[in-house]
C-alpha cells in the first residue's frame, strides 16, 4: 500500500469478500457486521462500553446552576462563557471528522465505533449549549460563539486540529489518516482539560456542580474517545509497517509537543487571575497527561516522569479508567458508571 495514494471510498456492500475485514483499511470486507465474527473481538467490549454510557444533557436539572450564577464574579462568568462556547468550538469538529473516517475504514467494527463517537461528540456540543441555554438570553450565547471564532489565541490553538482535520478532508491517504488520528488524540486527550480544571475548580468550592457534573460525563467520554483512537493507530501501524516510519514516530513527539505547549498557552490567557487555580502546577498536569498518551500508544515519556500533580482535577481520573499500561479493553464496565452521591463532587 502506498501511504500517499489517495484512499477509495468503501462500498457500502462486497458480497464476494468475506465478513470478518481482512485489515481496518484496504482490507476486504463484505460491509455486514456480525459482531460474533470480526478480526479484533475486543472491539466488542469497547462498543458495549461506550454505549453504556449513553446520557443526555437533560438528565441534569440545572436549577442549583442557575440560582448560584449570579453569585460568581464578573471574572468567573467570563471565564466560564469563553470555556463553554469555546469546548463546543472543538467538539463540534469531530462529528463530522470521524462520520468521514468512515468512508475510508474496512472493517465494519472500527466503522460502527466510530459512528458511536461521532454520535457522542454531538451530545457533547449540545449539552455546551444547554448549559449555556439555562443561565443566559441567546444574544449573549451566539456572541460568545463569535467571540470564540474570532479569538486569535483560539484560532492559533485550534490550527493544529484544523490542518490535520482539512488535510485528509481534502486529500485522505493513509499518511494523512494517520496525522488526523494523532490529532484526535491530541484533541480528545490533552486539548480541553485547561477548561475542565476550571470547572473542577469551582466544584471544590460547591459551585456550578451541576456543569461539573455534566463536564465529567463528557470528560469520561473524550478519554475513552483517546484510548480507543490509540488503539486505532497501534493497529493501523502493525497492520501498515509502511507508515510505521522513525518519521512517522517522531511526528507524534513533535505534534504531542505542540498540543500540549498551545494547551499550556491557552491556559494561561485563559485562567489567569482565577483565584486558586495553580497555572504552573497545570503545566505539570498536562505533561503528565502527554506522557499517559505516548504510553498507550506504546512509546516512551516525553516529559519527566511524574504522579498526577492535580488529583482533584477530575472525578474519573486516568488511573480510575484504566491502568495505561494494561489493555484498556479488559477493564470492568463498572469503572465507567455516571457520576452519583457516592462517587461525585461530595469528594472533591
Amino acid at each position: 500500500m502506498s501511504i500517499h495514494a489517495p484512499l477509495s471510498k468503501i462500498k457500502l456492500l462486497n458480497p464476494e469478500h468475506p465478513n470478518k475485514s481482512t485489515g481496518i483499511l484496504n482490507g476486504q470486507s463484505s460491509g455486514l457486521l456480525n459482531w460474533n465474527d470480526i478480526a479484533y473481538p475486543q472491539m466488542y467490549d469497547l462498543y458495549q462500553t461506550l454505549l453504556s454510557n449513553f446520557w443526555k444533557a437533560q438528565e441534569i436539572n440545572m436549577q442549583d446552576d442557575i440560582k448560584q450564577w449570579d453569585s460568581l464574579t464578573a471574572t468567573e462568568q467570563d471565564v466560564f462563557l469563553r470555556l463553554n462556547t469555546q469546548l463546543a468550538s472543538l467538539d463540534s469538529l469531530q462529528t463530522p471528522t470521524m462520520s468521514q473516517v468512515m468512508d475510508y475504514v474496512t472493517d465494519s467494527s472500527f466503522k460502527a465505533i466510530f459512528a458511536v463517537i461521532a454520535q457522542q461528540e454531538a451530545v457533547h456540543t449540545e449539552s455546551y449549549s444547554y448549559i449555556l441555554s439555562s443561565l443566559v438570553a441567546v444574544s449573549e450565547q451566539n456572541g460568545r460563539f463569535d467571540q470564540a471564532k474570532s479569538d486569535p489565541i483560539v484560532r492559533k490553538r485550534n490550527e493544529l486540529i484544523l490542518d490535520a482535520y482539512e488535510e485528509f478532508r481534502q486529500n485522505p491517504t493513509a499518511q494523512n489518516l494517520f496525522k488526523l488520528s494523532v490529532n484526535s488524540i491530541n484533541l480528545e486527550g490533552i486539548y480541553f482539560y485547561a477548561g475542565f480544571a476550571f470547572f473542577y475548580h469551582l466544584a471544590r468550592q460547591q459551585k456550578m456542580l451541576k456543569t461539573s457534573t455534566m463536564i465529567s460525563y463528557i470528560q469520561r467520554d473524550e478519554m475513552q474517545h483517546a484510548y480507543f483512537i490509540a488503539q486505532f493507530i497501534r493497529i493501523l501501524l502493525t497492520e501498515n509497517p509502511e507508515l510505521n516510519t522513525d518519521e512517522n514516530i517522531a511526528y507524534v513527539y513533535e505534534a504531542i509537543d505542540k498540543a500540549v505547549q498551545l494547551e499550556k498557552e491557552w491556559a494561561h490567557y485563559i485562567l489567569e487571575g482565577i483565584e486558586g487555580l495553580d497555572l504552573q502546577e497545570f503545566e505539570g498536569y498536562v505533561e503528565y497527561l502527554a506522557n499517559k498518551r505516548l504510553r498507550q500508544l506504546g512509546l516512551d515519556n516525553l516529559y519527566e516522569e511524574r504522579s498526577n500533580p492535580m488529583p482533584w482535577i477530575q472525578v474519573f481520573g486516568d488511573d480510575m479508567m484504566n491502568d495505561t499500561k494494561s489493555d484498556f479493553f479488559e477493564q470492568k464496565s463498572r469503572t465507567y458508571s455516571k457520576v452519583s452521591q457516592s462517587n461525585g463532587f461530595d469528594e472533591l
